[in-house]
């Protein structure tokens, strides 16, 4: 058993595209995947648009509520690109070209031989004081300022980021799972599933229905911390579903009955 405390972290995705469908969000999965390995829960998810009120309301919610804030999108060369804004607005700082970011991008453009425009120098605003997340991929980078860490929307420079950004993370206790099949549907186990799991507070279980086109069954996923509570909330899941087998099967009579 884990004595680690529980950290939790939330995201905040950022960008009309999101909204409207144009682009398909893939950094959210990434993330919760990589905080479940690094003992991280993933709490809550947001998505708003290019607004800076909106984001400024969605990050004060978030990042008084969790250990970590992620964002990404808005920290490109364009006019809607206003995360920067929106974040220095939360924190009550000033927003600059940060002259590191200053430093980077321009030698980048200049090893391409490209011209540092107004519009790429956007690329190197930040809060004032705000410390850098490297960006291996695009040079342009992420930032943190207290608990909140801004990152691109590009799956591979979110991801990158993400790479810089994990080794400074306080973990907690990792979560555990295990799977077991059910070939029961949801609205024969509902009951005594509600029923484990309230016997079971320290643990999650979860109910995942499938379809196969004939038959509906059920993937039942119990997550804890602890192995104990693992392991009983998962063999009361067994006896749920042995009795519900037997109860299925058909009585057997003696001929001479």
């Amino acid at each position: 058993m884990s004595n680690s405390p529980i950290v939790t972290a939330a995201m905040l995705a950022i960008g009309d595209e999101l909204l409207s469908g144009r682009t398909k969000d893939k950094n959210i999965g990434h993330l919760a995947d990589v905080l479940t390995l690094a003992g991280i829960d993933l709490k809550e998810v947001r998505i708003v648009a290019d607004e800076e009120e909106a984001i400024v309301e969605a990050l004060n919610a978030l990042r008084q509520r969790h250990d970590y804030v992620f964002t990404s999108g808005g920290i490109g060369p364009t006019h809607d690109d206003i995360t920067a804004d929106a974040v220095s607005k939360a924190f009550g700082l000033p927003c600059i070209h940060d002259p590191e970011a200053m430093r980077l991008l321009g030698d980048m453009y200049a090893r391409r031989e490209m011209e540092f425009t107004e519009a790429r120098q956007r690329m190197a605003r930040m809060p004032e004081g705000a410390r850098h997340i490297p960006n291996p991929v695009s040079t342009a980078p992420g930032f943190i300022v207290e608990n909140v860490h801004v990152m691109a929307g590009v799956p591979q420079v979110f991801q990158a980021m993400l790479d810089n950004v994990l080794p400074q993370l306080r973990t907690g206790s990792k979560m555990l799972s295990r799977a077991l099949p059910c070939p029961f549907g949801e609205g024969d186990i509902g009951s005594p599933l509600a029923a484990i799991q309230k016997a079971h507070p320290a643990t999650s279980i979860g109910s995942y229905p499938k379809y196969d086109g004939a038959r509906f069954s059920t993937e039942i996923v119990v997550r804890a911390r602890d192995d104990h509570d693992l392991d009983a909330a998962a063999e009361a899941v067994q006896e749920m579903i042995l009795a519900l087998q037997e109860r299925r099967q058909p009585t057997n009579f003696s001929a001479d009955a």
